[in-house]
């Protein structure tokens, strides 16, 4: 929804700071504004209008002297105000006021009252609060400059080069100066041994269901991300009925390299069934190839998969946003819930299952979470991800993993989630789609992208490049081509070693090719629609 920037300390300059701000502008186009409290410090936001398009600009004021900047969405912020803030004055009817308030009244004590997806600042005098959502749906990065000053911001860019040292804002944590970094979201699913819930389908669908209804909240339209895989698929079906209840028509994207990408085909089976209003986008291989400056600058990282999945979510973003959308729903958070990626099968036993699930849960802020909001957020659209709403995955990872593990079913993955929605007397999906074969996304828009993608860097990039590359890059080496000139690009836009620790590499366990690609694993076929149960 938003970019927001916060230096605490004196003696930083607010001109400077709205500069440092617009680096960001991509995340906020309709609104920028600034506020310099009495004690010194700054608050600057790039506002993206969702919620309360006429009085919710930022920073807002509390009620006292305390200032707020939030990116994100609060979910439950009218609850919030009929329930434990109705004593308290509204300046407006944004989302984002609740928090300011929720610290008037409980000081630091609040974060898990909050029902959304978000990153904050709160100062108050020479006080201040810092927190981010329980996953790291929203992004932040924290850092120190030479006089001691903290900085907050959306992304990396505005404070690199400011900062003698930075890092990733920890999801599930807020941060005082009182009390330092504290971890408030502890979900019992985080010990691998509480998963002993018996499986119940109707629970899964309800509580996905009331996950994707949140989510349609907005004062603009929303649209869905529609790969044709089951995630997208689902999130759509659900989507496309909840908006027919007050007779909306539901808008979805897909992209491919051209018409027949697998996932081109699988969404239009998908679109044509729900009858939604569907856009499909092609980009070619070169068009990739020419962004590939322009989408590091924008991720910030240099992890493969993430670029190879960017580039098609990049050119997807610019044509939605170019038909005025500016909230889409996407499918990201259910393979690493239910074990869905082909390696999965390969778990030796329930417990490296489980323990997978939540290692992946915990760090999809790292790499799917990152892709879903920068790539989007490049042209201002934000993304909001059902499968990963709280209460729908407090339930969910807690299934017994024996239930989850693909081997249970033939070797089908996610087949409780399929199960759930395979209701014949009234169909969600197509069965054909309901049932397909995982694809990940940077395959399913045509398998020539990554094969060519690879061919171009080891064009690029010599022998005796990736054989120093130890040397030159002494934090995280690149042992590809491919890997090496991605590391070069991001090194170039943020050369400092503290840029560099903010990326973890996603590699897949259990198989001998670790190339991130889902057709690395042996148990991928080469079909566009997979109909075994």
């Amino acid at each position: 929804m938003c970019g927001i920037l916060v230096v605490i300390g004196k003696g930083k300059d607010g001109e400077l700071v709205k500069e440092l701000s617009k680096r960001m502008s991509h995340r906020g186009p309709d609104e920028s504004d600034i506020y310099i409290t009495e004690n010194g410090h700054v608050l600057s936001h790039e506002r993206l209008s969702i919620i309360d398009l006429q009085s919710g600009k930022q920073p807002i004021k509390g009620s006292g002297k305390a200032y707020m900047v939030h990116n994100g969405e609060i979910y439950n912020h009218q609850q919030l105000r009929d329930g434990v803030l109705k004593d308290h004055v509204f300046r407006t009817k944004s989302d984002s006021e609740v928090i300011v308030h929720l610290y008037e009244k409980f000081g630091y004590d609040f974060c898990n009252m909050l029902d959304g997806d978000w990153a904050f600042v709160v100062v108050d005098g020479n006080d201040f609060i810092a927190g981010r959502d329980p996953l790291g749906v929203k992004p932040l990065y924290y850092g120190l400059d030479e006089r001691g000053r903290i900085y907050f911001s959306s992304e990396m860019k505005p404070i690199a080069d400011h900062c003698k040292t930075f890092s990733t804002f920890p999801p599930g944590h807020y941060y005082t100066p009182k009390t330092g970094f504290v971890k408030y979201y502890k979900p019992d699913y985080e010990d691998y041994l509480q998963a002993d819930q018996d499986l119940n389908l109707n629970l899964i669908r309800e509580t996905l269901i009331e996950a994707t209804r949140k989510r349609l909240m907005s004062d603009v339209p929303v649209g869905v991300l529609l790969s044709g895989g089951l995630d997208s698929s689902l999130t759509s079906a659900i989507a496309s009925r909840l908006l027919a209840e007050s007779g909306k028509k539901l808008q979805s994207f897909s992209i491919g390299l051209d018409a027949e990408a697998p996932d081109a085909k699988a969404a239009r089976k998908v679109a044509d069934f729900l009858g939604t209003e569907h856009h499909e986008v092609y980009f070619s291989v070169q068009e990739g190839i020419e962004i590939l400056d322009k989408l590091i600058w924008h991720l910030e990282t240099y992890d493969v998969t993430s670029i190879r999945a960017s580039v098609p979510m990049y050119f997807l973003s610019k044509a939605i946003a170019d038909l005025g959308i500016k909230v889409v729903l996407s499918g990201e958070g259910a393979d690493e819930i239910f074990g869905g990626y082909l390696y999965f099968r390969n778990a030796p036993t329930a417990i490296d299952f489980q323990k997978e699930t939540i290692e992946r849960v915990q760090k999809l802020f790292t790499a799917d979470l990152l892709r879903a909001d920068k790539a989007t957020m490049a042209h201002g659209i934000e993304t909001r991800v059902p499968f990963l709403d709280k209460a729908f995955l407090d339930m969910a990872i807690r299934i017994k993993a024996e239930e989850k593990m693909p081997k249970t079913y033939a070797n089908k993955e996610k087949y409780i989630l399929r199960k759930a929605f395979d209701t014949p007397e009234d169909p969600y999906l197509p069965q054909e789609v309901l049932w397909r074969q995982k694809e990940q996304f940077s395959d399913g828009v045509g398998y020539n992208w990554i094969d060519e993608l690879i061919t171009y860097c080891s064009s690029q990039v010599t022998d005796e490049q990736l054989s120093g590359a130890a040397v030159e890059f002494l934090y995280n080496a690149p042992t590809t081509k491919e890997a090496y000139l991605y590391r070069s690009i991001f090194n170039k836009h943020f050369p400092q070693t503290s840029a560099a620790q903010t990326v973890r590499k996603w590699i897949p366990k259990w198989q001998e090719n670790i190339d991130p690609s889902g057709r690395a694993n042996a148990a991928h076929v080469k079909s566009d629609l997979a109909t075994a149960k």
